[in-house]
């Protein structure tokens, strides 16, 4: 019996130590070298309300992504049409409903029409086809469930994107979770720069590169004479005496002749002339081919590039561009360039993005609130703790001497997993507190019991951890569903909450009923006491 108590004390011993290695780093900040460079040295992760931060909430235009799909689509379809000498005209179609529209002179054209768009575009369907003036006019949508598909497909994509700029601007621990249909929340834990931080996220960075119409006037289309298939782009240009930036008209034709979509770096350099950043892009092997077959076709040309409906430089294609390397200038900041390059790198959203809400909370809040929470979480455990000594006596020593093991562990074990410790959090923390001797309570009151029927120490522990282990599985393990079920449909707060009750139940069931147990067989086997305390 002696030797199966030193195998649970050695093991009960090794977790403690483990919880109090991995709180170590959170504990003090002035750690040797060594550990810093081998071992572990993650402090407590703190959360949102706890820092002081930035809290987001962003809606996805799925809408205006269904239109560009649609637009897209319908330019594809002109081409296939075109291909298989299918005559058409095509007609706008109507943006609320989503549809797009085309004109067939007779019936062998639609019956050519309806087969190229079986066998090439089966997410499409005709939703109206009527006869006007001889001709047949059919209108066509995308199917209701490619469309849902579609959706669901930009939130998620626009999810991703928002999450690698995040990453690459260099927040640590942000929380980047979905929210109903079409919304993003976005939590940012210490962050001070808010106002880039937002323009980081919400930037759609949509990279286009654009001919210069310079077959037109740029005058006649400022007074509404815009030629068809051009529109008028402003350049953006900062005035280096002043500081100030200024917008100067462009028409460019609207063929988009290269997206960002085929980007595989960006980088960002500092140029010879001014000594200004710029941002170095270069193309994948599929880019960096139709760049050098636009700028071989177009030499002595204006390229725009576009970027969100700016441009930033509409340079003269001097000679033909190999190699897939090109330059993005606007006379930026360092931090705009910075910023630029991440956007570029993470790639564009799929569609726009709005902030419906924001909140900031201060770091002096935020420090506030860890000083409210730690003095919560102490005195509740001193009176806790004076509770179990006063009418529990020796016996409450022992649960409190596994209340501070308990504690330990639990806060070692969201060190561990880089866990994130919230207000909500502490608050769990405060009722696993409650819980732990919660089910030392238990076992005492069947302990004495026991004592009362006239049974030895010995019986009367063994029956009374015995009899009552099995109300303290059952209640802890409801509540440990409760607290997962918490995590898994919970958000923030909730989750914060969730993370720390269902570390502390399980840690709990080890300390009340494993550690306790050891110190009682040690007290009853080796010292052989005569009565317990209790």
């Amino acid at each position: 019996m002696l030797k199966g108590i030193k195998v649970r004390a050695a093991i009960a011993i090794v977790v403690s130590l483990a919880g109090l290695f991995f709180l170590t780093p959170s504990l003090t900040a002035d750690l040797p070298d060594v550990w810093k460079k081998y071992l572990p040295a993650d402090k407590i992760h703190l959360g949102l309300d706890l820092q002081g931060g930035t809290h987001l909430v962003l809606e996805v235009d799925t809408d205006k992504a269904a239109e560009s799909t649609l637009e897209r689509m319908s330019n594809e379809i002109k081409e296939t049409l075109m291909t298989n000498k299918v005559r058409f005209l095509y007609l706008e179609g109507t943006k609320k409903a989503r549809t797009i529209s085309f004109e067939l002179p007779d019936s062998a054209s639609k019956t050519a029409f309806e087969k190229v768009l079986k066998d090439n575009y089966p997410d499409l369907e005709i939703v109206s086809s009527e006869t006007r003036g001889g001709k047949e006019v059919v209108a066509l949508k995308i199917k209701t469930k490619r469309a849902e598909e579609l959706k669901k497909m930009v939130v998620e994509q626009s999810l991703e994107t928002i999450r690698n700029r995040v990453d690459q601007f260099g927040i640590s621990e942000p929380e980047i979770i979905p929210q109903g249909e079409d919304r993003i929340v976005v939590q940012l834990p210490g962050i001070k720069d808010t106002t880039r931080a937002k323009n980081l996220i919400g930037k759609t960075a949509l990279l286009e590169f654009k001919l210069v119409d310079e077959e037109h006037s740029i005058e006649n289309a400022l007074k509404g004479i815009v030629p068809e298939g051009s529109s008028i782009v402003y350049e953006s240009r900062l005035d280096r005496q002043t500081g100030r930036r200024t917008s100067t008209p462009l028409l460019l034709k609207n063929k988009t002749l290269l997206t960002g979509g085929y980007l595989e770096s960006a980088q960002v350099k500092i140029g010879d002339r001014f000594a200004e950043p710029y941002v170095a892009i270069k193309f994948n092997p599929q880019g960096a081919k139709e760049f050098d077959r636009i700028t071989g076709e177009n030499v002595k040309k204006r390229l725009a590039i576009v970027l969100d409906g700016t441009v930033h430089s509409a340079p003269v294609i001097q000679e033909r561009i190999s190699g897939g390397d090109a330059q993005i200038t606007g006379q930026f900041t360092m931090d705009e360039a910075k910023d630029l390059a991440i956007v570029l790198r993470a790639g564009a959203l799929p569609a726009p993005v709005t902030i419906l809400e924001e909140r900031t909370v201060g770091p002096s809040l935020g420090q506030d609130s860890i000083d409210k929470g730690l003095w919560s979480t102490i005195i509740g455990g001193l009176l806790v703790m004076l509770f179990m000594m006063v009418y529990y006596r020796l016996s409450g020593i022992v649960a409190n001497a596994a209340l501070v093991i308990n504690i330990i562990i639990i806060l070692g074990t969201l060190a561990a997993f880089k866990a994130t410790l919230t207000l909500p959090g502490i608050a769990g923390i405060v009722l696993t507190i409650g819980m732990a001797v919660d089910a030392n309570v238990l076992i005492f009151e069947r302990i004495r019991e026991e004592l009362r029927t006239g049974k030895t120490p010995r019986a009367a522990i063994e029956t009374g951890y015995s009899k009552a282990f099995l109300t303290i599985l059952d209640s802890n393990v409801t509540t440990l569903i409760a607290a997962l079920f918490l995590f898994g449909f919970g958000t923030g707060p909730v989750k914060g909450f969730a993370v720390t009750l269902s570390i502390g139940i399980i840690v709990s069931m080890f300390t009340a009923v494993f550690v306790t147990r050891i110190i009682f067989d040690y007290f009853i086997w080796d010292r052989k006491i005569k009565s317990v305390s209790v």
